[in-house]
């Protein structure tokens, strides 16, 4: 534990202390005293009964700026919130930023919402009612409508007079969004240009109208992409019309990314890597269960591949000696490949005009990996067996599964994107177990050839 862990477990002993002495004051002053990210780790610390009390000290809108720093896809949220007074939580939703509300109210099911939402003023309830009609993992679903917007047609000075009004309740202020009179996005400025005009100055005259902005449908994963290309605090989301809807601040898009990592390493993983410590035994096995029912159906062929390849054996029982040597290799080399692919479609790196180079990269790739393990093996077979046949047999079997399996682990995913699925889901042990099936075919096949030099070995 670091000094920083140590000081603040410190100060969530002393608060506790606070709550049980029911010391109000002092609470209220190191609580708030604290970042909002520690108030709210501090909360998740609590039980039912210090929580009741927490609520009695702090005021909505304090409750509010912690609920914002909470990760929404806790499972605790439904809890925490129903076991609140309704207008008190109505009220701290009420003060949250508008997407962090809507996540949190996507945990409930409709009645509660509604019955929350309709504590609310009309014009907030139906703002939220709009954010939770988005699909979540789309820019609608990530987006705020705490934004600065501005008639096209107002000069510097007013905006600048105005913009305080906005201040207290925008989730940032760095831009501010031109529209035209039918709500259409004609032009962005950054708060730098802003101040740096003269008060008479109109902003159509000076503001940037080669906007970028995502649709509101745009699936979050390409919305991550514009900030990754374009380094932008926050970009603005459009409907089909170009009607402003709102915004997406870099804070959302970091949650996207680590969300789409944590996707894409379940899907590496053949697990769901996100699976809650609150999950029993029975819960998690079930998650954990299909994909291992899967690999163990496609291992199955492998069992009766070398079955079939029995009569070999027979007739040189050293061959099964390396049968894991060369599968576990090939399946190590495939796995590299898988992903090398993944983060290249990931990140947009893989042009569809370029297939065919790629393709010819991983051959050439797999066979310079496969022919420097291969001649690897045959040294060390040869020298450790007196037997340079059996040496080349290994060594040559090695070289072709790799070549094949660096190419499956390139190629699946690949084909899967192109279909529309997510690569990830070509994952590692998928494609472990199918080298396993390819490299005992290869490893056979040669060892059928050559079989008169080794019998008996």
């Amino acid at each position: 534990m670091d000094e920083n862990e140590k000081k603040l477990h410190e100060k969530f002993d002393l608060l506790k202390g606070y709550l049980d002495k029911e010391d109000n004051l002092r609470f209220r002053k190191t609580y708030l005293d604290m970042h909002f990210y520690d108030q709210s780790t501090f909360y998740l610390t609590l039980d039912a009964e210090e929580r009741q009390k927490l609520y009695g000290i702090l005021q909505p809108n304090e409750m509010g700026d912690m609920f914002d720093t909470l990760q929404d896809d806790l499972p605790e949220i439904p809890d925490f919130l129903l076991e609140m007074d309704v207008k008190y939580a109505a009220d701290m939703l009420n003060y949250m930023y508008d997407d962090n509300a809507a996540d949190v109210l996507e945990h409930l099911d409709k009645s509660h919402v509604d019955e929350f939402l309709e504590q609310m003023p009309k014009a907030d309830a139906n703002n939220l009612r709009g954010l939770l009609h988005y699909d979540t993992e789309t820019a609608g679903g990530i987006m705020t409508t705490d934004y600065v917007e501005f008639n096209e047609s107002i000069k510097a000075g007013e905006a600048i007079q105005d913009l305080r009004k906005f201040a207290e309740t925008a989730e940032t202020i760095y831009y501010l969004y031109l529209l035209d009179d039918h709500k259409d996005l004609v032009g962005v400025m950054s708060l730098r240009d802003l101040i740096l005009q003269k008060p008479e100055v109109n902003l159509r005259d000076v503001m940037n109208t080669d906007i970028i902005s995502v649709n509101v449908d745009e699936e979050q994963e390409e919305v991550a992409k514009v900030f990754r290309d374009y380094e932008f605090l926050a970009v603005p989301v459009v409907d089909h019309a170009n009607h402003m809807v709102g915004i997406i601040t870099v804070d959302d898009v970091i949650e996207v990314i680590d969300d789409e990592a944590q996707q894409d390493y379940s899907g590496l993983a053949a697990v769901n890597v996100d699976e809650s410590e609150h999950d029993g035994p029975l819960k998690a096995a079930s998650k954990r269960l299909p994909w291992l029912i899967t690999l163990l159906l496609l291992s199955m062929f492998t069992a009766t591949l070398v079955n079939h390849y029995e009569g070999l054996l027979a007739q040189a029982s050293i061959l099964a000696v390396f049968i894991s040597t060369i599968t576990g290799t090939a399946g190590n080399a495939g796995t590299q490949s898988l992903a090398v692919a993944v983060r290249r479609l990931a990140v947009d790196e893989i042009d569809k005009s370029d297939f065919f180079k790629l393709i010819g990269k991983e051959l050439l790739t797999g066979f310079v990996t496969g022919f420097v393990t291969g001649v690897s093996v045959f040294l060390i077979v040869g020298i450790w067996k007196s037997n340079f046949v059996l040496g080349f047999v290994i060594g040559l079997a090695m070289c072709a599964a790799i070549m094949v399996a660096n190419l499956a682990g390139s190629l699946i995913p690949m084909m899967m994107a192109s279909f529309g699925f997510d690569p990830a889901v070509a994952s590692g042990p998928f494609i472990s177990t199918l080298s396993d099936l390819t490299s005992v075919l290869i490893y056979f096949s040669i060892a059928g050839v050559f079989i008169s030099h080794f019998v008996g070995s």
